[in-house]
């Protein structure tokens, strides 16, 4: 019996890099365990902020892949400012009151004259190419994967025109999304985001969420079923680690502007002051694309001398410093509209066997997950004391030779499980 194939819309594909890309490339590489065939349909010629060729390897070569060139407006934009044009794409938006004119113009014709994102204008000829696909190779299921949310809508249109199921994919909110609020949109923008988002979640079968808020966000939007199926980690093949001699506190991933901890920097100031040797031993380690604000802080603060920021690393090499450094950083903007945000990288964080260090607003979706694991501390921004306290447990116990985390309870996280929860999921429709 051949497989059961289906249609899987994504953007972020290798040689993408960032936290974008691993959803799909994970459940693609699954799902011909589980009897499905996956097609994937994505951009030829993309533009992606940050590439990881090495990404291209993990490809499972049971997947048929497709692809349609798609117009980008940040192929004209670059032409002012590739960098500033970069940054905006993998949603590092400057402080706004740092924003200079060509921020400004850049935010503003982002969010009012491509909505709902620059790709939109992929939409047509997507949907035109995937109609006459699907009908000749007998395809009844299509899933859509967003953020960029336009992929929505070319499952909103196949939907309408065919007989098929629709899984909409939403791996952040739309708009509830921390960035979403910096992009100047007018009234007729707001509303017409909002519409755009009604209509999706009230045309597709089922709606995929990776936290519990957003799916309690959505519940108030629509009465279709919605699901949650978090990210994860997968199993990867990494040498052991010779832990860092400093004591290295590591962030990795981005590092925007909003997540700029102003409780952490002002903690290891205090720390440094009042613990005899804590500053010959610290390191503050940024892996990722950080914002200038973040650099600035540690400046000020008087940290440049702790600071190791290493850039843009492969995927990886990120698992291997996850691995070796003493202590994880998990930072998340300090609002209402990020409770719903779990962090992909929290996973790897999780199997990494180095604790982690959480800082978010109260009652966040991944204070629990890291609770009940046992991988580390949450704290919310007002918590500054005991967080200075957890660093300098995590010190002591480093002092010590002692320090790690001790999960409980991680194999339901594991790529190979979720992607069986999705395929239970799917078939529940057959």
């Amino acid at each position: 019996m051949e497989p059961k194939k289906i249609l899987i819309i994504t953007y972020y594909w290798p040689p993408a890099g960032g936290p974008g890309v691993q959803r799909w490339l994970k459940f693609v590489k699954y799902l011909p365990d589980f009897g499905i065939q996956p097609v994937v349909y994505i951009p030829e010629n993309p533009t992606y902020p940050i590439t990881d060729e090495n990404l291209v390897k993990e490809v499972s070569d049971k997947a048929i892949i497709l692809k349609q060139k798609i117009f980008e407006p940040y192929q004209l934009a670059s032409f002012f400012s590739k960098n500033k044009t970069k940054k905006i794409s993998s949603g590092i938006i400057p402080n706004q009151k740092k924003q200079s004119f060509l921020d400004k113009t850049l935010l503003w014709i982002r969010g009012n004259l491509f909505i709902p994102d620059a790709r939109v204008f992929w939409v047509k000829p997507s949907v035109s190419f995937l109609e006459k696909y699907i009908q000749e190779n007998n395809i009844d299921t299509i899933i859509t994967s967003g953020p960029p949310h336009s992929l929505h809508l070319i499952g909103l249109e196949l939907k309408q025109k065919l007989n098929i199921k629709w899984f909409a994919d939403f791996r952040d909110p739309w708009t509830t999304i921390g960035y979403h609020k910096s992009l100047r949109l007018s009234n007729y923008a707001a509303k017409k985001h909002k519409a755009l988002e009604h209509q999706v979640l009230n045309s597709a079968d089922t709606i995929i969420v990776t936290s519990k808020t957003t799916k309690t966000e959505f519940e108030a939007i629509t009465s279709k079923p919605i699901a949650v199926i978090t990210n994860g980690y997968d199993d990867e093949n990494v040498e052991k680690q010779i832990l860092d001699t400093k004591f290295s506190l590591a962030h990795i991933g981005s590092f925007l502007s909003e997540r700029n901890p102003f409780i952490l920097w002002e903690s290891l100031v205090e720390l440094i002051n009042e613990i005899p040797d804590f500053n010959s031993h610290l390191e503050i380690k940024l892996i990722g694309a950080v914002s200038q604000e973040v650099l600035e802080s540690i400046s000020q603060f008087g940290l440049n001398s702790y600071l190791n920021n290493l850039g843009y690393v492969s995927h990886s090499e990120a698992i291997v410093h996850q691995r070796k450094s003493q202590a994880l950083l998990l930072i998340e903007i300090n609002s209402e509209d990020t409770k719903s945000i779990v962090p992909g990288k929290l996973f790897e964080y999780m199997v990494s066997n180095r604790p982690i260090i959480a800082i978010g607003p109260k009652d966040s979706d991944f204070a629990e997950i890291i609770m009940n694991t046992n991988t580390g501390v949450f704290l919310d921004y007002s918590e500054k004391r005991r967080l200075k306290s957890v660093i300098s447990d995590f010190y002591n116990q480093f002092l010590q030779g002692k320090l790690q985390s001790n999960g409980v309870g991680l194999q339901k996280y594991s790529r190979k499980n979720l992607t069986k929860e999705l395929v239970q999921l799917i078939n529940n429709y057959d």
